[in-house]
């Protein structure tokens, strides 16, 4: 089954070759302006009923064939109004699932952000109608140094050395996610060489206490509605990320989970040091996962704005 929706890009011919773009993290404002086209998107939903036995090496299940896998995956957790809850709970459902699906090499898990996101102009997060990667491996690097403390630099060289990962897990909260549903990129129809841009991600400047509520080190539960008067100024910003924006291309084939679940889930890989093309990356092994919100045109008119929680996490592996 499919459907059509427009996708919107960055646009290549609106960035500056004389300064790098830059996208705020609460959308108040970018560099660029965005581009869209019309794409077709299949409903990838069978693959849930798939048998666990033969998940792994299945498109659809399987994080590295294509980049993103869905699974039905029901959460203690329903309500996600409680940062503690979150924190406390969800997170270990979190690390439950990523080591029963990624297999048993996976050595450690860090989770270091979730957001929230609902499609309510009063929320400080709206879904993301933009195709975008989360990180960079630059940024992938930074992740680890920033949220793993390590006493030497040959600790992190040992560490890093090894295969670790980022990735989303993405889940709708309340009801089925008809509204702004979430669209991800076979990642083997893309070209980071040809595709794919470095973008500078702003955050808004805060007063810090390191350890405190407004340490440095964590972000989670401090998203403001943007100052609108502010616009593409960057004043009271700073840069504490890269992702990649993603120009157009007519390889990329889109996929979605159609009515997607509160008791579903979706992994979205940001960063893959086994990515074929990464150095001593493997061959076929997807590297990351291009992704959007986008307006399916089948959606009732009666659909709940969407809400959901996405949580990010740092995933180490033995080998």
């Amino acid at each position: 089954m499919t459907t059509t929706g427009d996708f919107y890009y960055l646009d290549p011919t609106t960035i500056s070759p004389a300064s790098k773009p830059f996208s705020k993290v609460d959308g108040g404002a970018s560099s660029y302006t965005l581009t869209p086209r019309r794409r077709s998107v299949t409903n990838f939903r069978d693959c849930l009923s798939l048998n666990p036995s033969s998940q792994r090496g299945s498109f659809g299940t399987d994080i590295d064939i294509a980049g993103f896998a869905a699974y039905h995956f029901p959460a203690q957790e329903k309500l996600f109004t409680s940062d503690a809850a979150i924190r406390q709970g969800y997170y270990a459902e979190v690390e439950s699932l990523l080591r029963s699906k990624l297999g048993p090499r996976v050595a450690r898990v860090v989770i270091f952000d979730h957001t929230i996101r609902r499609h309510d102009p009063a929320a400080p997060r709206q879904p993301v109608r933009q195709v975008h990667v989360d990180q960079t491996p630059r940024a992938a690097e930074a992740r680890v140094r920033r949220h793993v403390k390590l006493n030497s630099e040959e600790g992190y060289a040992t560490l890093l050395g090894r295969r670790y990962q980022i990735v989303n897990v993405w889940r709708p909260i309340g009801h089925a996610a008809q509204d702004f549903p979430l669209a991800v990129v076979d990642w083997r129809t893309t070209s980071e060489e040809q595709d794919l841009v470095k973008v500078d991600l702003l955050y808004p400047v805060r007063n810090r206490e390191e350890g405190g509520e407004d340490d440095d080190d964590d972000d989670r539960g401090k998203e403001a509605l943007p100052d609108q008067s502010k616009g593409a100024s960057t004043e009271g910003y700073e840069v504490k990320g890269e992702t990649y924006g993603v120009v157009p291309s007519e390889r990329h084939k889109f996929y979605y989970v159609k009515d997607m679940t509160p008791d579903e889930v979706m992994l979205i890989k940001c960063f893959d040091s086994w990515g074929e093309g990464r150095p001593g990356g493997k061959k076929g092994v997807a590297d990351y996962t291009p992704h959007t919100a986008f307006v399916d045109p089948a959606t009732p008119e009666e659909a709940k704005p969407r809400e959901s929680i996405e949580v990010r996490c740092l995933v180490f592996y033995d080998e």
